[in-house]
């Protein structure tokens, strides 16, 4: 018979175990439970967001097409595809998937988030463009309730993402896609980016090595089976056909001249006077947030006054204060000269 001071030992061990495993909201099994419901509503939201995608762009769901979106197998796919029939969010129409209006006000909502954030990466932050959809599709699924109108009344609510994209409103409104594909300009239209799609991930970066982003002025467009070649605010640009595919541009003027060059910091020469006239679109975040503290607005008058052993960075002055830029900032403010270069 074991004495008392092991049993009382062994029962102070299960109780302490017990407290491990089963203490609510801190035990082991309630966190491992947690986590799942987490995991599986990540998962349905996903899933939710993925068929919206698809019928938004007037294409249809199938299991197939599900598991290749998420990354899961078919059999997966068909287990998932049940459960979100049983939970009334999707509807079957033979072999196609569309969502009920309950799945499509919840994908919505997570359109909205996803959206939002990308919206606060871009001006609050500065994070890389090329991680705003990644960073994004973390953030989606943490904020609910009144913390998303918060995040959108900080931005002031806006109605379009940094790619163009329409934010869905609260009530769940969502306006169409503005903008015609780049591909269908002709050489004598001028027009502006309106939207650029971020996925796949490996055109967006060509497209963001391009410095093409929502407000940037497109003329001149040259369509071969090979190549796309065009001015985007004055830089002569090329693309692929595919890579040119995700762009879409706003027509403002048909049979007009070319648009006129922008001249920016970068390209004035020792002594030479400019007025500033903007800031150029794809500028964002604190870069776009630094350049006005400095007082770099439009109609700003400045200077260039001497440039580093190196070349770069550059002094101007702004303001009557002495500042220094490199080049690759520089580029980003769009400049009028007010006097001639010196020769």
């Amino acid at each position: 018979m074991p004495s008392p001071g092991i049993a009382l030992a062994v029962t102070v061990a299960i109780l302490l175990t017990s407290l491990v495993l089963f203490w609510p909201a801190r035990g082991w099994l309630w966190n491992l439970r947690s986590r799942w419901r987490t995991s599986e509503r990540v998962l349905i939201e996903d899933a939710l967001k993925g068929i919206f995608h698809k019928e938004y762009a007037r294409q249809t769901t199938s299991v197939q097409s599900l598991a290749g979106h998420l990354s899961i197998s078919a059999n997966q796919s068909a287990e998932l595809l049940t459960r979100l029939e049983a939970l009334r969010l999707v509807t079957r129409e033979g072999d196609s998937v569309r969502l009920s209006a309950s799945g499509r006000r919840r994908a919505l909502r997570v359109v909205r988030v996803h959206r939002l954030w990308e919206s606060f990466l871009a001006r609050e932050t500065g994070v890389h463009a090329s991680q705003w959809h990644e960073d994004a599709e973390r953030r989606e699924h943490s904020l609910i309730g009144d913390d998303v109108d918060a995040l959108a009344s900080r931005l002031g609510n806006p109605v379009f993402d940094p790619h163009g994209d329409p934010i869905p409103t609260a009530e769940g409104e969502l306006p169409p896609r503005p903008g015609i594909p780049l591909l269908d300009l002709s050489p004598h239209e001028a027009a502006v980016v309106v939207h650029v799609e971020d996925e796949p991930e490996a055109l967006y970066r060509q497209l963001l090595a391009a410095d093409l982003t929502p407000g940037v002025q497109i003329d001149g467009v040259v369509v071969s089976p090979t190549r796309v070649s065009f001015r985007a605010d004055g830089r002569q640009c090329e693309l692929t056909p595919l890579c040119a595919a995700s762009v879409s541009v706003q027509s403002q003027t048909h049979h007009c001249g070319p648009v006129d060059t922008p001249q920016t910091l970068a390209d004035l020469k020792v002594g030479e006077l400019a007025s500033v006239v903007r800031i150029g679109p794809s500028c964002r975040g604190l870069e776009r947030r630094r350049l006005m503290d400095l007082g770099i607005v439009p109609e700003t008058p400045v200077c260039m006054e001497m440039r580093s052993a190196a070349g770069d960075p550059v002094a101007y002055r702004i303001r009557g204060s002495l500042i220094a830029l490199r080049a690759n900032l520089a580029r980003h403010v769009h400049v009028l000269r007010t006097v001639e270069p010196p020769q």
